[in-house]
């Protein structure tokens, strides 16, 4: 699944790998580029996230094609979540506190 972050151009920080550094150059240019995407992009939990994504995807494309010197889209590939048969995103159990016990408590 394709995901999306808008950045400036003149930010020196991926949003996907730094985002607090990111966020503060984004902050103190005063761009606020996470309300500005908050605006555009509309947001619902009835949807499947991967649609969500692609819709995001299109209108932060856009917004780019019309702002080119100041914002670019950043893209990435991500592993597409897992769904139950009512549309409910499965959480990845992998990670859990449980699977961190040590394996001699005697």
């Amino acid at each position: 699944m394709r995901v999306c972050m808008l950045t400036t151009v003149d930010n020196p920080f991926d949003p996907f790998e730094n985002f607090t550094e990111w966020y503060k150059i984004d902050m103190q240019f005063q761009y606020n580029t996470c309300a500005l995407v908050a605006r555009l992009v509309p947001d619902s939990d009835n949807l499947p996230q991967p649609y969500m994504e692609q819709i995001k995807e299109e209108i932060l494309t856009n917004w780019c094609r019309m702002n080119p010197l100041t914002y670019k889209l950043l893209v990435r590939e991500v592993e597409e979540p897992e769904y139950d048969d009512e549309g409910n995103e499965i959480e990845d159990k992998s990670n859990s506190d449980d699977d961190k016990r040590p394996e001699n408590m005697e």
